[in-house]
């Protein structure tokens, strides 16, 4: 008696989990049905938006990047230059003077999480394929990794973005590489990463890609 019990038991606990089980399915198709619509939509936004046309050709920012930077930012001469949209970000290093000595901190983590997060992983997924590129850039960057450290440079990296971003959003100028080779063989360069701080970088990784006059 007792194992017929069990036999039942066992057999509405399976048809119980078979029942949520199908429930927790049709709940994923729907959320992967949603996301397929999320995605439709953006991509249908990028096609209409020159703003986010424009930026989408920096490498690092996607169309989720720049529809999201487009929609919080929109005209982005309300910021001096690029500087100010990095700290905007909590992109630029906190700065602390004393006595006539500048020193410079991590970064300030300050403002939209959500963009500072955007950037910075489409600034690691440019540097993920570094490793296997011999053109000179990547090369470079090979280099600055290996002496500073792949989250400094990506951060680094992501900073840069965000300065040509404002760059491109304030103005009528399209995005365009030039002058990479050229740059690389500056004797400064070896200088740019320097202990105290991301500044030195940043101010080089502005030549790097600029927009066009």
């Amino acid at each position: 008696m007792q194992s017929r019990n069990c036999c039942a038991s066992a057999d509405e606990l399976t048809s119980f989990c078979q029942t949520l089980l199908t429930e927790l399915l049709e709940h994923l198709r729907a959320i992967e049905e949603r996301i397929h619509f999320i995605e439709i939509s953006i991509h249908s936004f990028m096609k209409r938006s020159a703003l986010c046309g424009k930026i989408a050709q920096i490498p690092g920012i996607g169309p989720i990047t720049a529809t999201a930077i487009v929609a919080a930012i929109g005209d982005a001469r309300q910021f001096r230059n690029g500087r100010h949209l990095a700290a905007w970000l909590g992109l630029a290093p906190r700065q602390h003077s004393s006595g006539g000595k500048s020193r410079l901190y991590h970064i300030s983590r300050r403002g939209d999480t959500y963009l500072r997060t955007l950037l910075i992983h489409g600034a690691r997924a440019v540097l993920r394929f570094v490793k296997t590129k011999t053109d000179v850039h990547s090369v470079w960057l090979q280099q600055l990794i290996a002496r500073r450290g792949y989250n400094c440079i990506a951060v680094a990296l992501a900073n840069h973005n965000a300065r040509v971003i404002q760059a491109l959003l304030s103005s009528d100028a399209s995005y365009v590489a030039r002058g990479i080779a050229a740059w690389l063989t500056n004797s400064r360069l070896t200088r740019a990463i320097t202990p105290t701080g991301l500044r030195g970088f940043c101010k080089a990784m502005t030549k790097l890609v600029e927009p066009a006059p």
